[in-house]
């Protein structure tokens, strides 16, 4: 919606795939930059608004922007960290509530609110259950089948049979961790 506006939108991803696909989607209307320590400083620095949205599934969010980053960043500038539900990416930020959303920091706004949905909780419950649907439908039939007909459900089973089958939930409780598809097979 910014670049449509005339922004400068610069997106930030370890994906190389990803920022070419976005390229694609966007048709130049939109700066793809492969993410370093280097880049985000730079890029960082020079924004007017930054949004951190970085999710590990099962896992914190890495913090990718430092203090000393947000603090060279412009007075007025804003920082809007999406992470902050997963502990937020960047170093700066707490988290804040639909009553109380932001706070400055370094003469940057923070907005850091959780379950930011639940500001419109009847478009966000219509959103997604539209989006779960199908797959609850699927795993009515039960988990083998489900996995089959939907192959991108295998990355989303956390425990099953008695065994951690997701890494990074394996990893943060430091249980050993079972390959999802061996445990279904």
């Amino acid at each position: 919606m910014a670049a449509g506006l005339g922004a400068e939108v610069v997106v930030m991803d370890i994906n190389v795939d990803r920022l070419r696909h976005l390229d694609e989607l966007s048709w130049g209307r939109m700066i793809t930059v492969h993410s370093s320590r280097h880049s985000v400083g730079e890029y960082v620095a020079a924004s007017d608004l930054v949004i951190g949205a970085v999710l590990v599934a099962g896992a914190r969010a890495p913090v990718l922007v430092t203090e000393e980053q947000v603090a060279a960043m412009r007075p007025g500038s804003v920082i809007v960290d999406i992470a902050i539900d997963q502990g937020g990416c960047i170093a700066t930020a707490r988290e804040t509530t639909h009553h109380d959303p932001v706070y400055s920091l370094h003469g940057v706004l923070h907005y850091c609110v959780g379950n930011i949905p639940g500001a419109v909780p009847n478009s966000s419950t219509w959103a997604l259950s539209n989006a779960t649907l199908p797959y609850a439908v699927a795993l009515a039939g039960g988990l083998p089948a489900a996995v089959a007909s939907h192959p991108e459900l295998l990355g989303g089973i956390n425990v099953a049979r008695g065994k951690v089958t997701h890494k990074a939930v394996a990893d943060s409780l430091g249980l050993e961790y079972t390959d999802p598809a061996e445990v279904i097979g």
